[in-house]
Parts: C-alpha cells; sequence; structure tokens
C-alpha cells in the first residue's frame, strides 16, 4: 500500500510539471517563432508602400534588388538591378548604377526581409539623398498585381 501512495505522488508532481512545462511552452514559443520585422523606417530615406513604388517605376525610377540569388532569379520588378547586399552591395557597387543624387527604390522580400532596410541605411551612409524604402518588398508588388519578370 504504502509503495501505491508513493506512486501516486509522485504522478501527481509529474502532472504538475507537465502542465507548468506546457504553460510555459505556450506562453513563449509563439514569441521566439515569430518572424523578425524590419523597421518601419530608416532615417534619411522615405518608405513607401506599394502604390507609391508603382508610381516611381511608372516615373522611370531604378530599382535596386538586394535579395540573395535564388531569390532575384525566381521573380523580380521588370527592369530591377541586382546587388545582393551580403556579396555585392557596397558604395560602388551601388554608384554603378545610380548617382547620389538619383532617385533610387531598394526592395527586398517584404516586411520580414531586413535586406532592404539595411541597404537603405548603407545607401543614406554613403550619402545618396534620394533613397526610397519600399518595405512591402517583391511580395508586396506580386500581390498588386503589379508586372513581373
Amino acid at each position: 500500500m504504502r509503495h501505491l501512495i508513493v506512486w501516486e505522488s509522485n504522478m501527481k508532481h509529474l502532472a504538475s510539471a507537465t502542465l507548468l512545462i506546457i504553460g510555459l511552452v505556450f506562453t513563449f514559443a509563439p514569441n521566439a517563432m515569430a518572424k523578425k520585422l524590419s523597421p518601419e523606417t530608416i532615417p534619411g530615406a522615405t518608405t513607401v508602400d506599394t502604390a507609391k513604388a508603382k508610381a516611381l517605376f511608372d516615373k522611370g525610377v531604378t530599382f535596386i534588388d538586394v535579395r540573395k540569388d535564388s531569390d532575384w532569379d525566381a521573380g523580380r520588378v521588370p527592369g530591377a538591378k541586382h546587388i545582393e547586399l551580403k556579396k555585392k552591395l557596397n558604395e560602388a557597387s551601388l554608384s554603378a548604377v545610380v548617382k547620389k543624387d538619383q532617385e533610387v527604390v531598394i526592395y527586398c522580400n517584404g516586411p520580414s526581409c531586413s535586406r532592404s532596410s539595411k541597404a537603405s541605411k548603407k545607401a543614406v551612409g554613403w550619402g545618396f539623398t534620394k533613397v526610397y524604402y519600399y518595405r512591402d518588398g517583391f511580395p508586396g508588388w506580386k500581390t498588386a498585381g503589379y508586372p513581373v519578370e
């Protein structure tokens, strides 16, 4: 009988511990699994939504795609220039495409992608004065039904 009482007591502790662990998982897991969003603004750059990006596109403003090669290969804004952030973006590579006083739109894979925010910040730091940070990026462009290549 004593073994049964000890066993029941151990099972109660195990059940309490299990409930505590489950509670902690449901409390903290969503925050840990949530994607970090890119900043909404970049000092010195102008954040644009999809409609404004399309107006700039229609005006002939240069678009810079800073996504990785495989994303670029899967589709892009027509006529965009590809300067991959981690491998190729530097002051010289950007200056080879646009002058520092020309308008330029920088994009990547939407709000969960930080490449365009980092690239926009770099461009401003290098002295580019008309940087448009297109936070919605290629997913926003496609969702709006705008042309892609």
